[in-house]
């Protein structure tokens, strides 16, 4: 069997587990829906694929290459840094502020939004992994949300929290007006 190994079948088994569980539960909302053509079902069950897609693709990886480290792969192996020290508080802030933040937006989302609070999470959390170049920071913070306002805003048209507290109910208002306007232009 190439060179898999127990360990990569094992993953893989649990990965494909995964997806027909969750495979199985997307006939629990399975409902049309007038105005999406897929139905309730649609898009979790292409994410439930694109799933099954890469636990094989993971897996012929491995019946190919086995798990030795590859030499040019992004990345580091185990032996050239030393571990990472957990017992120096400036480490431990950051994995927290790092695990903190996705939490932090989520609690937010209702009073400010997800047209408002988007650009400052993606921006905060590009700057706790470690980039430092301000332009870095607000050019790929710009890109993502544009990528997530087309996704999610103009192709999907699907609703996204509008937060309720001045100025971000206004800034969601203007975005979701300018859809609109988009929307009738075509």
């Amino acid at each position: 069997m190439g060179q898999l190994g127990k360990s990569h079948l094992v993953e893989a088994g649990i990965w494909s587990l995964i997806v027909a569980i969750f495979f199985g539960y997307t006939f629990e909302f399975n409902q049309p829906i007038e105005i999406y053509k897929f139905g309730a079902t649609g898009w979790p069950r292409v994410i439930i694929l694109l799933l099954l897609v890469v636990t094989l693709g993971n897996l012929y990886h491995h019946f190919k290459n086995g798990s030795a480290i590859q030499k040019g792969r992004v990345g580091i192996a185990e032996t050239d840094e030393a571990p990472t020290d957990y017992s120096n508080p400036a480490t431990l802030a950051k994995i927290m502020a790092i695990l903190f933040t996705p939490f932090l937006f989520a609690w937010l989302l209702k009073p400010v939004g997800m047209y408002s609070g988007a650009p400052f999470f993606i921006a905060a959390v590009i700057w706790l992994f470690g980039e430092r170049r301000w332009r870095w920071i607000v050019g790929i913070t710009l890109l993502i949300y544009a990528i997530l306002l087309g996704l999610f805003v103009v192709t999907l048209n699907a609703p996204l929290p509008q937060g309720n507290v001045s100025p971000f109910y206004d800034v969601s208002g203007f975005i979701l007006k300018m859809n609109t306007q988009l929307q009738q232009l075509w």
